[in-house]
């Protein structure tokens, strides 16, 4: 095969990016680890450009930080950012709510139990990485109900940092979201209760937010290991 074929089937920054992220979000990056670019050139089959493009995108995302002349790294919150994540969040989510109850979204509610389903499979199966990724879809799938795209991309990006503070702050096989939460939520909307909604999706995001342990996660990352089985033969 030609170089030019070879970098034809490359995978593109943004592909890399959201391999990357995916590991962060389903806890198999910790926080902390070092993202090293000779690896992750050898693990994607690319040169330097496509992972720098990459980590530079995830670092606008607040998922990765890049250190002058350290490199780069999963990004590790303060316990200030679980703080201001979360505030932001109870604003955000208790107008999408209030505004699922006015009538945004009422008739799509159906789909959002089928997600909380899957979100309680994925827990009494021990699928971990799915468990975590469904919590937080939980969330993201009712903003989308509002129709309101801007609010939309505001929760999607504080909730993938709400997933890399949970995996700062919690063991692995946990995850402070509790499907049993999103079920009575979602009652609530279904019922059009929206004083009863909104109370339980605020005690619930306090809870969540109190649920962070202070125990960082640690421990450098295989990323071959990591990545092995997503990379291109």
């Amino acid at each position: 095969m030609s170089d030019t074929d070879s970098a034809a089937n490359s995978p593109k920054p943004e592909a890399i990016a959201e391999r990357i992220r995916a590991a962060i979000l389903e806890h198999r990056l910790a926080p902390g680890a070092k993202l090293t670019e000779a690896q992750l050139c050898e693990v994607f089959s690319v040169k330097r450009g496509p992972i720098r493009l990459a980590l530079s995108q995830l670092a606008g995302e607040r998922l990765v930080d890049l250190e002058p002349n350290r490199g780069a790294f999963v990004a590790s919150p303060s316990l200030q950012e679980v703080h201001e994540v979360f505030e932001m969040r109870r604003i955000i989510e208790l107008a999408v709510v209030e505004k699922i109850c006015n009538g945004h979204g009422m008739r799509r509610l159906k789909n959002i139990g089928g997600m909380i389903g899957r979100e309680r499979k994925a827990f009494e199966t021990r699928d971990f990485p799915a468990w975590i990724r469904l919590s937080g879809e939980f969330h993201t799938e009712l903003a989308s109900l509002t129709g309101n795209t801007v609010l939309c991309d505001c929760l999607h990006g504080l909730v993938a940092r709400s997933t890399l503070i949970s995996a700062l702050y919690e063991s692995l096989g946990r995850s402070p979201c509790s499907f049993e939460d999103h079920e009575a939520i979602l009652a609530a909307l279904d019922a059009g209760d929206a004083k009863e909604a909104t109370a339980l999706m605020s005690r619930h995001l306090q809870s969540v937010e109190l649920k962070m342990l202070d125990r960082p996660a640690r421990g450098a990352a295989d990323l071959h290991e990591v990545f092995g089985a997503l990379a291109p033969k």
